[in-house]
């Protein structure tokens, strides 16, 4: 029996779309949503790795699309729309990482990183309105830990994950009387293939993850928090430890925080110029 919670109507089970479902945070949040009864759709680019997460997820359906572009997502939602009916649920989860300093990246990189990050979200969005303030649904925007501290190297990261908090808090209000709850999620490390994605979004599989094991969670723990989260229509879930660590001295200790990533950067630029980088 499904459990009353994750019930869309009399019998129904709730009807969940994930974008970037194919690895990570969004593949790991579709299994923890098909554990809980929930029919879902699972969105992304890559068609093969959708089959493999859609093989452990009961009932859910994989379709191609590509949050960069306005009529493959609102193909995508007429899809899931046509399968379920209507949608309780929609995780904006598709995202891509950039990095390096401001001197060094272009132009072109932090539109490409505003596109899926920040587009992606609002496309998302867009296309899925209509039908969660029919069903007073749950709308989750992923942001991260970065958009409430951005560090030397992240500068294009960090703002389109502060564009999407700003999001998340202007929609929290806007859609409050329809009954749609939005859910701001802010990961810190979580296992996922970002961090061995480059710039140009090639994937490089044996590239060793740069952050200590001890500080990643997995993200099957993740998930179950950002579901409990998303499901208790909680308005915001900074997940992991360090993250929520990390949140609380930004937003209280500004000046402290500044100060201390200040005096790293400058320790790390010394050391590099002192061997001769």
């Amino acid at each position: 029996m499904v459990p009353m919670a994750f019930q869309s109507a009399p019998g129904a089970p709730l009807a969940v779309l994930i974008t970037g479902a194919s690895s990570g945070i969004g593949a790991a949040v579709a299994r923890e949503y098909g554990k809980r009864g929930a029919r879902v759709a699972l969105l992304a680019r890559r068609k093969e790795k959708l089959a493999e997460v859609s093989r452990d997820v009961p009932g859910s359906i994989a379709i191609a699309c590509d949050v960069n572009d306005d009529a493959s997502v609102q193909r995508a939602v007429r899809e899931a729309l046509g399968a379920f009916g209507e949608l309780d649920v929609v995780v904006a989860n598709a995202g891509i990482g950039v990095t390096g300093s401001v001197e060094e990246l272009s132009i072109d990189d932090y539109r490409r990183q505003f596109e899926t990050n920040v587009f992606g979200v609002l496309r998302t969005v867009k296309a899925s309105l209509s039908s969660l303030k029919r069903t007073s649904g749950r709308l989750a925007l992923l942001g991260s830990v970065s958009g409430f501290l951005s560090l030397p190297g992240t500068s294009a990261y960090a703002m389109s994950k502060f564009a999407v908090r700003a999001l998340a808090e202007a929609l929290g209000a806007e859609l409050a009387a329809a009954g749609v709850s939005v859910t701001h999620v802010a990961p810190g490390f979580v296992e996922s293939e970002i961090r061995k994605v480059d710039n140009s979004g090639q994937l490089h599989a044996e590239r060793r993850d740069p952050i200590p094991p001890f500080l990643v969670m997995s993200n099957e723990r993740a998930a179950h928090e950002i579901v409990s989260a998303v499901q208790a229509r909680r308005p915001e879930v900074v997940v992991t430890n360090h993250g929520k660590a990390a949140t609380f001295v930004a937003t209280r200790f500004p000046r402290t925080v500044h100060s201390i990533v200040r005096l790293a950067s400058s320790q790390v630029l010394s050391r590099v110029k002192a061997a001769g980088g």
